[in-house]
């Protein structure tokens, strides 16, 4: 198996290296050809590898930031101001090869901005995207954006429809993922202008086009990959973690109406805990950050040391497939047209 590099924005997150420390070790114990670069305040990394019994060593080591950039903070202040911040080092590594891919829980805004300026778009690509899995009845599936672009014109979903692909391509060894649109129906003929023209483009591109799928199939699973632009994706996504929470709140507390229900819940336990394993939000954390010259995965800020172990993983498996590689060769094969018809009608014209 081929090793990856990792490079871990410690600092970042709502537990900083708490989580991502501990996060780190495990990884590297589930993956002995595999190493990790530890990003941030040397003190307290040092500190937190101490409290663990972890020393550095050939496979993990610590590289100093002296900033972190906060929650809260703008992305325009973070991309300026602090351009010696874990999050941004640990992106600088990527760049300059010395790490094969960088993992953050840290502000999804400012992780954007600055990998987007420090690495860059590919060839073809306008707008990077935020991709993750979600589970569905038939395992998993792919959708993206989920909020890096709010305002999408159909090239970009064409541009995230490839992305994807190639990304589950070379993750999952399918050699042609379905490709979903997402729409308020199946038909050709629904949905607003900018998805109706996305159709088109998706129809003339040689993917894999399932055509429309409503938001109901997301969780059945009818494609391998869902695309939307980031407004409709973003609002799918936390509609989903609403409900997900509500289900579980009314559960428990149905459970624990009564002695009745008390004994229900202990004869349902084992059925309880597998179900709760199979939609755990955690073993899907970590999102890509598709259409950048490297691989940055974003961690849910709030993520234990379990989801954020998933995180790194997600990225090991990236650098492993070969995703980089594999998109940038898609891309250069696709005619130009098929990326930017306006532009090529211009050129032409």
């Amino acid at each position: 198996m081929v090793g990856a590099r990792v490079a871990i924005d410690c600092m970042g997150g709502d537990h900083g290296p708490h989580v991502t420390v501990p996060a780190a070790l495990d990884f590297l114990r589930e993956n002995p050809q595999s190493d990790i670069i530890l990003v941030g305040l040397p003190d307290v990394i040092e500190a937190e590898l101490k409290a663990h019994k972890a020393e550095p060593s050939p496979r993990l080591r610590v590289h100093p930031a002296s900033q972190v950039v906060t929650m809260d903070e703008a992305p325009a202040v973070a991309l300026r101001a602090k351009r010696d911040s874990s999050m941004r080092v640990a992106i600088n590594l990527v760049k300059s090869g010395e790490a094969h891919a960088a993992v953050s829980a840290g502000n999804t805004g400012a992780l954007m901005a600055i990998s987007r300026f420090v690495l860059k778009t590919l060839p073809g690509i306008d707008r990077p995207a935020i991709c993750t899995v979600l589970p569905t009845i038939k395992g998993h599936t792919y959708m993206l954006d989920l909020g890096a672009n709010v305002d999408c014109a159909p090239e970009h979903l064409l541009q995230f429809g490839i992305m994807a692909s190639v990304l589950v391509s070379s993750v999952e060894g399918k050699e042609r993922p379905t490709v979903g649109l997402l729409n308020i129906g199946e038909e050709d003929i629904k949905g607003n202008e900018v998805v109706k023209q996305a159709g088109e483009l998706f129809r003339a591109s040689g993917l894999n086009f399932h055509g429309n799928v409503e938001g109901t199939d997301i969780y059945k699973g009818t494609t391998d990959v869902v695309v939307a632009d980031g407004f409709v994706g973003n609002v799918a996504l936390k509609t989903t973690e609403g409900l997900a929470q509500m289900m579980s709140t009314l559960l428990r507390r149905e459970f624990k109406r009564n002695l009745f229900t008390r004994m229900a819940a202990l004869c349902a336990m084992p059925v309880l805990n597998s179900f709760k394993r199979k939609v755990d939000h955690r073993q899907y954390n970590g999102a890509s950050l598709l259409g950048l010259r490297g691989i940055v995965i974003k961690s849910h800020g709030s993520a234990d040391r379990l989801a954020f172990l998933r995180a790194i993983e997600r990225g090991a498996e990236e650098v492993r497939g070969g995703m980089l590689r594999h998109l940038t060769e898609r891309l250069a094969e696709l005619q130009p047209r098929h990326l930017h018809p306006a532009v090529a009608e211009e050129g032409a014209a």
